[in-house]
């Protein structure tokens, strides 16, 4: 056993696939226990924010101590975050629509942008084409853009609890700078949030496990019937062999994945749980497992030491188990990894068409896709919000096949090197 396990890591696709798999597991497993955030907990009211720090405003202007930064184009900046080519453009098409001469129009002209902008834009004004959504962005719009181009500091003040007048109680200039550390609330978004407003890292990681769950419950059940199934066929032969012969190939013509769209279909949303789900796949799954230890199996059933074994008077399910299962042990593990990434991408597929798990209980990778999907993540460039999965999906697949090629060139003996 020693040997065989230094023969296996001893291959380095096996082990490149190994540290890519365990990674992503060893995540899955220690992320819930420093952040114990609920994966579907809602945190933000704001869709799809962008990944980064963010920090409580009102304590930030109320930290202490603050600190004086003269960076060098920190004015330019402001203005191109809060005022980009896209807002710009948008601006210029809606004024020439209300009917601004477009040659009297710069939009690098910031302030004569903005001051054309002020004297031209109507909130109440309809124009031709423009929807709900376009006229609210314009809104939002013309929002942000107040006071973008001041440089007057700005007076903090406070209602007197006696007189009810506002009262100055602090000055915040536009050199003022505060540590992120230092201010008492703040959180850290590595990959932003979701259409519901939810920390993609922390779904992202909940999914991952849920979808490896699926995956190796389905790649079990799957290996499970395929074993036994290969294994009686194969060494029984007869009419049980015609009989289990027919049915693979009855199911062998029927594409697996429509058979899984009519059985999840079928099964209702309110019914279809993550192992629901997982056992579905894993049924539908069998048919290539089985054919293939059907034909290891025949090869085998007529070998001295399995009819020597028949001679001592040993029953089926011993010869099975103990004679031919051995001979057949790298080949099952190998179809199990191979299930095992083939639920996962049929578990994804599933939830993109809505007839994966429920939606209101875990998250999977293919929920995730679904939501971003739905919500136009990958129209509106929020790449957050799908990449991220697309990447673990790819890497989990990735990993598996990987493993299974090398596990493949240590047993293989044409394949050896």
């Amino acid at each position: 056993m020693k040997h065989l396990l230094r023969q296996t890591f001893r291959s380095g696709k096996f082990l490149v696939g190994f540290v890519i798999f365990m990674t992503i597991l060893l995540t899955v497993l220690i992320y819930p226990l420093f952040v114990k955030d609920p994966p579907l907990g809602i945190i933000s009211r704001g869709t799809f924010l962008a990944p980064g720090i963010y920090v409580n405003v009102y304590d930030s202007m109320n930290s202490s101590p603050r600190y004086t930064l003269i960076l060098e184009g920190a004015a330019s900046r402001r203005v191109a975050g809060k005022l980009g080519d896209d807002d710009r453009q948008a601006m210029q098409e809606w004024l020439v629509a209300k009917g601004v001469p477009e040659d009297s129009i710069d939009i690098a002209d910031t302030a004569g942008l903005i001051a054309l902008w002020e004297s031209n834009f109507d909130p109440s004004l309809r124009l031709p084409g423009m929807t709900n959504a376009d006229r609210n962005y314009y809104i939002r719009l013309t929002a942000s853009l107040e006071g973008l181009l001041a440089t007057e500091d700005a007076v903090v003040a406070a209602a007197n609890p006696e007189t009810g007048a506002l009262e100055e109680i602090g000055v915040i200039t536009q050199t003022d700078y505060v540590n992120v550390g230092e201010v008492p609330n703040s959180r850290l978004f590595v990959l932003g949030t979701d259409n519901f407003g939810r920390d993609v890292l922390t779904e992202l990681v909940s999914a991952t496990g849920v979808s490896l769950i699926i995956g190796f419950v389905a790649g079990i059940v799957a290996t499970t019937i395929g074993l036994i199934l290969g294994l009686v066929s194969g060494y029984i032969g007869g009419l049980v062999d015609d009989i289990i012969v027919f049915i693979t190939n009855l199911f062998t013509v029927i594409p697996t994945f429509v058979l899984l769209i009519l059985i999840s279909f079928s099964i209702g949303q309110e019914q279809r749980g993550a192992f629901t789900i997982a056992v579905v796949i894993g049924v539908t799954s069998w048919v290539w497992t089985t054919r293939a230890v059907r034909a290891q199996v025949v090869s085998l059933r007529n070998r001295d030491h399995v009819n020597l074994s028949k001679l001592s008077g040993h029953s089926v399910a011993y010869i099975l188990a103990m004679d031919i299962l051995p001979y057949i042990a790298s080949y099952v593990v190998m179809a199990l990894i191979l299930q095992i990434s083939s639920a996962i991408l049929a578990e994804a597929g599933l939830s993109i068409l809505g007839l994966g798990p429920r939606t209101t209980e875990v998250p999977t990778l293919g929920l995730m896709m679904r939501w971003g999907l739905i919500y136009q993540a990958h129209v509106l460039n929020y790449w957050w919000a799908i990449f991220p999965v697309i990447l673990v999906i790819a890497l989990i697949t990735f990993s598996l096949n990987l493993m299974n090629t090398g596990l493949d060139q240590v047993f293989n003996p044409a394949l050896r090197e």
